[in-house]
Order: structure tokens, then C-alpha cells, then sequence
């Protein structure tokens, strides 16, 4: 958890991911389309990947991945994002953590 933590701290929006996740693939290109550029950490890339699934999915997070952090804080998924995003307040989110900028 505390890798998770220092993680999502780093950078105003920070996304981990799967390589083969097509979830994941269609939540970075939202952000991208958005004009944010936000950390990935590809899990199945990383030698602590299965450690960092487990703590994802102790937040909530099941499926472990896409797993969502804005300013730091985690906001969720897949469903979590796009729900935010069609109610219009995902933009706005972003905006407020500097992870883009108008």
C-alpha cells in the first residue's frame, strides 16, 4: 500500500494499468484526449506488480486495474471515470488537481 501511495503522489494524475487491458487502453486515451498526461504504471510490467494489484484491490478496486488517482486521491475505475466524465466534473477534477491546464 505504501508503494501505491508514493505512486499516486507523485504526479496530478496517475493511472495503473495492465499492458493487455482494454479498459485501461480506452481510460488513457480519455485523459490524453483531455489534454492530461498522466503517470502510468503498467502492473504487469513492474516486479512488485502482483503486491500492488492486492493493495489496489483493498481500496475497492476489483478489477485491480484500471485504478484511478487525481490530485493524489484515489477516484476509481473504469465505471467510476466515465461516470464523472459524463456528468462533466472529470474535466473539472483535472483542471483543479494542475493536471491540465486551460
Amino acid at each position: 500500500m505504501d508503494r501505491i501511495r508514493d505512486l499516486s503522489s507523485k504526479r496530478a494524475a496517475v493511472i495503473f494499468t495492465k499492458s493487455s487491458c482494454c479498459m485501461c487502453h480506452s481510460i488513457k486515451a480519455l485523459f490524453y484526449e483531455l489534454g492530461a498526461s498522466p503517470a502510468i504504471h503498467e502492473l504487469d510490467q513492474d516486479s512488485r506488480g502482483n503486491e500492488m494489484a492486492l493493495a489496489l484491490r483493498s481500496l475497492g478496486c476489483n478489477p485491480c486495474v484500471p485504478a484511478i488517482f487525481i490530485g493524489g486521491h484515489f477516484v476509481g475505475s473504469t465505471k467510476d471515470v466515465i461516470s464523472l466524465h459524463v456528468n462533466g466534473s472529470l474535466k473539472q477534477m483535472l483542471i483543479n488537481a494542475k493536471a491540465i491546464w486551460l
